[in-house]
């Protein structure tokens, strides 16, 4: 789950994590207030869940109360548009007031779970404000990386290793390691699966600040933190996945795809989206209907899929064993009657009742192809596609 900028730095305060002065405002009267008692120059950040703001008018350093107010008016209620969202953009709601500073350097610190290394893993880097993407891929010399350990965590000297790393001031090194720890603190805590400073900042006086705060939380461990999940803001999602979440299902939207999939399994679904781009075309959507769905997720699975404008074709992959395949067979004809959808089908069946859930499509009147298997389920939508006017 994201959260707001402004819900990161709320939390990065109750960890000692120092950040910039800053209030969030909800209108422009707010904005000005806001901008008043912090006093000076301040900067205006629009509160979405995409990067890139500064990029597209989303951040605005303004001189007065004034101006704030002013900008405040233009950015709420319009929708941002950056790289990370689509054309569409998303909502802005709320803006973030806050204080500037005087910046000697841009440093970048992150947590993320490392997979190979089964530990959250500290990154660092000299270069911060740049997308670390960039610096990943052009100087990957310049990225620091530490293992903390899942049993006694970040030790002290290694979060010294790191504050070394970021060649800060001596006279910032205990604070930067402070921070770091701290930090780290955070990231385990809150089970998060991303806590990113782009950037962290070292001011000409040498204090250290986390300027810009980025936080991820596990959505499977949010049964433990009801706090954070209040934090959730719907109105940052894609209307599908909302549905999707109350639904229990797992779906993402995925933008200039033609052909919507449904499969039980994460990994299933990743080899289906593989085999579609394959087949020359790019998936509209990531979808696992899960191992024990019932015949209501089935249905509403079909029906985020068909209410997706962009989709042309929709490709069914089963691998059936605790989700049977007739009860995936009858959520499916169900949807599909109810919405009236003459959308055309590519549907693999194997395991649990396949052949009991293939002949229920087969006597259904609608417009769906079987395939033996995932190989023979892209062969089909090779077809299919050429029918509807090629490839993406």
């Amino acid at each position: 789950m994201n959260i707001h900028e402004y819900q990161a730095k709320a939390i990065l305060d109750k960890f000692g994590v120092p950040t910039p002065k800053a209030e969030v405002a909800s209108t422009p009267a707010e904005a000005k207030d806001i901008a008043s008692r912090i006093g000076g120059r301040v900067v205006v950040k629009a509160q979405v869940h995409a990067g890139g703001r500064g990029k597209v008018g989303g951040v605005k350093l303004v001189d007065t109360p004034e101006q704030a107010e002013e900008v405040t008016a233009a950015l709420i209620g319009t929708r941002l548009v950056t790289k990370q969202t689509g054309a569409a953009g998303v909502p802005v709601d709320k803006v973030m007031i806050a204080e500037t500073l005087d910046i000697k350097d841009e440093l970048y610190l992150s947590i993320v779970i490392d997979g190979d290394a089964g530990a959250p893993v500290v990154m660092a880097s000299t270069e911060g404000g740049m997308e670390i993407e960039e610096v990943a891929e052009s100087t990957p010399e310049k990225i620091f990386r530490v293992a903390g350990d899942p049993l006694i965590g970040l030790t002290t000297y290694h979060a010294r290793d790191i504050a070394l790393a970021l060649e800060v001031p001596p006279t910032a090194l205990r604070a930067t390691t402070k921070l770091i720890t701290d930090l780290y603190n955070v990231f385990i805590e809150n089970d998060c699966s991303l806590v990113e400073i782009n950037p962290l900042v070292i001011t000409k006086d040498d204090q250290i600040i986390a300027l810009d705060a980025k936080i991820n939380v596990e959505d499977d461990a949010l049964f433990r933190h009801p706090d954070l999940a209040a934090l959730r803001d719907p109105n940052q999602q894609d209307p599908l996945e909302q549905r999707a979440d109350k639904a229990d299902l797992a779906y993402v939207k995925l933008e200039g795809g033609r052909v919507g999939c449904m499969v039980n399994g994460a990994g299933l679904a990743m080899a289906t989206m593989d085999i579609t781009k394959a087949a020359g075309a790019d998936p509209a959507n990531f979808l696992d209907i899960g191992g024990s769905a019932d015949q209501d997720r089935i249905e509403e699975a079909f029906k985020i899929i068909i209410d997706d404008d962009d989709v042309e074709m929709i490709l069914v992959n089963l691998f059936a064993g605790i989700a049977r395949s007739d009860i995936v067979a009858q959520g499916i004809v169900a949807a599909a009657k109810e919405t009236n959808t003459t959308v055309p089908m590519v549907v693999a069946m194997r395991g649990t009742n396949a052949e009991e859930g293939i002949q229920i499509l087969a006597d259904s009147g609608l417009n769906i192809t079987g395939a033996p298997d995932l190989a023979g389920a892209a062969d089909v939508l090779k077809e299919k596609l050429l029918e509807l006017g090629g490839s993406n």
